[in-house]
């Protein structure tokens, strides 16, 4: 039994133990304390507190994910061409690390409210910036850990579950941590219902991740999205017509059972990553190098391209249709040293859960190529690989309906205190919209051709090559 698993490992079939499993998941956590705070607060903040148009506030977010867009490929093709002594990726954790946590704190200066707005839009546009770039140097990466780790499917998979659970640990501590801090700051009551309406989405994570290996045996992988899916589609159903037709707070149980099926539907976003790894297998395959950072810089791109339509088009269409963040009443305390303190504990506590994250990766299949990858390779890459091309489609598609949502949430909640035009558009960002992309994604999960059996050959036909 100890020879065939030293055989195996050998081949990259690496069993991990439930402390490598955690310590890498640990990344997550840290990663979303930073990046959920600037997914669901960001926008308010600028718009509410530093008191800046939301059509500015549009342009920044939308330009900032642009230039991330050519960035990321940067980084990865950095990062694929060196071997640091620390470790190929785990070292970028700890040289990104530090950074990320002052460029996450400077991101919310209290001073900043005081200043003349030209001096406000020029700090929001270098601080998001700054933020954004130093944050893909640590995510690249981070990333591709996961893929030099264990060839092993059902490694992969729980793997996957485990990252996953942390990061909705970290979204869950954030959307429901971040209104409750404020309110502790300003010393005001805290309104349990919109912090509980903002994060209990992320509830089904910590069940149904767990349960990864099981459902998907029961349910096939396809079969699995669809499910989650469908639910979901239910959940946004269910809060529209309680929103168009009924009292939201006289319907708080159904609303927030509604939210917690939305998530369910949501979660296919966090699934998305377990496809990573056979995609970067696929690669392998039909050129022999194992370009993990480069299919996570693109992972990225595309998952940064649908936060960035949806931080984008919020904002934008909330003015064109009169609903001003500025000067309607203000779903959150505007007290800028309390956002300031809020940011600041997530970022020195993401920083510690990165170095948690250090010791416990370990690195067991890493190349790096005999010549330096190109840009032009990176496209011939993406041009080549149909299955890359589909995932990150679906990447864009379900973060898209997963953020395109997320800052109008804290306004849900207080529905009946917004007039009928902010209530529709309310609607539409919470309901409707993410709907219809949910139905985007399931066609996209339709035609995604690598099942489990093929991933199985080709592994095996890898593994021959070697011998």
């Amino acid at each position: 039994m100890e020879n065939n698993q030293t055989l195996n490992e050998a081949k990259g079939f690496y069993k991990l133990s439930w402390l490598q499993r955690i310590g890498f998941g640990s990344g997550d956590l840290a990663q979303n304390l930073i990046f959920q705070t600037v997914a669901c607060y960001l926008m308010i903040y600028l718009t509410t507190v530093l008191k800046i148009s939301p059509a500015f506030v549009s342009g920044l977010i939308l330009t900032v994910r642009l230039i991330d867009c050519f960035w990321s490929p940067v980084v990865g093709r950095y990062i694929d061409n060196r071997n640091p002594k620390l470790g190929k990726y785990r070292a970028y954790l700890l040289y990104g690390g530090i950074p990320l946590t002052v460029a996450a704190c400077l991101l919310m200066l209290p001073q900043a409210a005081t200043w003349p707005m030209w001096l406000k839009i020029v700090y929001a546009s270098v601080s998001y910036t700054v933020l954004s770039m130093i944050y893909s140097v640590v995510n690249i990466p981070y990333g591709s850990i996961m893929a030099s780790m264990t060839r092993d499917n059902d490694e992969v998979l729980i793997l996957t579950s485990t990252r996953m659970v942390c990061a909705n640990i970290g979204q869950i501590v954030v959307q429901a941590g971040f209104p409750i801090g404020l309110a502790m700051c300003v010393h005001t009551a805290i309104d349990w219902n919109q912090a509980t309406f903002m994060a209990i989405g992320t509830i089904p994570a910590f069940i149904i991740l767990p349960s990864m290996p099981i459902l998907k045996k029961w349910l096939g992988k396809k079969g699995l999205y669809y499910t989650l899916l469908s639910i979901g589609l239910v959940g946004f159903a269910i809060l529209f017509v309680i929103g168009k037709f009924f009292d939201v707070q006289s319907c708080n149980t159904i609303v927030q059972i509604a939210k917690v099926m939305t998530g369910v539907g949501l979660l296919v976003g966090s699934l998305m990553w377990a496809l990573v790894p056979e995609v970067i297998t696929e690669a392998e395959y039909r050129t022999g190098n194992r370009p993990a950072a480069t299919v996570n810089a693109l992972a990225g791109v595309a998952f940064k391209a649908g936060f960035s339509v949806a931080g984008w088009i919020t904002p934008l269409v909330m003015g064109w249709i009169g609903f001003n963040f500025a000067t309607e009443q203000s779903a959150l305390p505007v007290e800028p040293s309390a956002w300031f303190t809020v940011t600041c504990v997530f970022a020195i506590v993401g920083f510690i859960l990165l170095m948690l994250c250090f010791k416990g990766s370990k690195e067991n299949i890493t190349t790096t190529p005999d010549k330096p990858v190109t840009f032009g390779e990176m496209w011939e890459e993406f041009k080549a690989n149909k299955c890359l091309q589909l995932v990150l489609s679906i990447f864009v598609v379900v973060f898209l309906a997963s953020f395109i949502s997320g800052p109008v949430n804290a306004y849900y909640p207080k529905l009946a205190n917004y007039s009928d035009i902010a209530q529709n558009a309310i609607l539409w960002f919470t309901c409707i919209i993410p709907a219809i992309l949910l139905v985007v994604v399931g066609y996209l999960v339709y035609k995604y051709p690598l099942t489990d059996e093929r991933l199985d050959e080709i592994n095996r036909e890898i593994e021959a090559r070697h011998k």
